[in-house]
């Protein structure tokens, strides 16, 4: 699909990721983009239609489907991070809250878009993953599953949406220079460089994107003869 005159909803659009995508599809010509977060006086770019969002509450989720009816690309980006180890303490309730977001929050979307894209030609939905969804490690253990579940919800989504037209595009990145990563000091990718990928994808036909060295590297090594999934590979 192109990205000009598409009509685009973003979740989690108020900073970070969400708003260098926001910020790319102006540029690219889209027609409209409503530019969602669970407080949408917080997004300040001009020339987008804020939408109240929290894609772990249902009612907010039918509200949005009901004002966005024109949708044609759904880019799942919310996510967030508890930095939680399996065995620490709290880590079950940490798990449920990621989950609820990363997990459950783009299934319930595309629950309620999937009908909207049909009606709408097919489009296309993005959904924002990790090199987590590979890996887990220690310090973001909790994480790692929640984004291990959303790349399975990605494989089964797009198996499910083919017959209507509807392109379903993973993005797998490492470590992005974002609030998330914040004090991190270890490479970065650029947001605007994972759009940049992102939206060529699409435009592309494509299924998976690989934004970053490291995302292309664990890729490779998951077919190693010692997966690298086996041992900690990410510090």
């Amino acid at each position: 699909m192109q990205i000009k005159n598409s009509v685009v909803l973003v979740t989690g659009a108020n900073r970070g990721l969400g708003q260098a995508f926001v910020n790319a599809l102006l540029a690219a010509g889209a027609a409209k983009i409503y530019a969602a977060a669970r407080d949408p006086s917080s997004i300040t770019l001009q020339g987008v239609v804020p939408l109240k969002l929290d894609v772990t509450n249902p009612a907010d989720i039918a509200a949005a489907a009901k004002v966005a009816s024109d949708v044609t690309l759904l880019i799942n980006n919310a996510g967030i991070g508890r930095g939680s180890s399996f065995l620490a303490a709290g880590s079950a309730d940490a798990a449920r809250t990621e989950l609820e977001t990363n997990f459950f929050g783009p299934l319930l979307l595309s629950q309620a878009f999937a009908p909207i894209l049909k009606a709408n030609g097919g489009g296309a939905i993005v959904n924002v993953l990790s090199v987590l969804s590979w890996l887990n490690i220690a310090s973001a253990a909790t994480y790692s599953a929640s984004k291990s579940a959303a790349w399975s919800l990605t494989n089964g989504l797009r198996g499910e949406l083919r017959a209507q037209g509807t392109q379903v595009v993973g993005v797998h990145v490492g470590f992005m220079d974002t609030d998330m990563t914040k004090g991190l000091d270890t490479p970065k990718a650029d947001p605007k460089d994972v759009v940049r990928q992102t939206l060529a994808a699409i435009e592309a036909g494509q299924e998976e994107v690989l934004a970053d060295a490291l995302s292309r590297q664990v890729r490779q090594g998951l077919a190693a003869e010692r997966g690298v999934y086996l041992g900690e590979a990410v510090h």
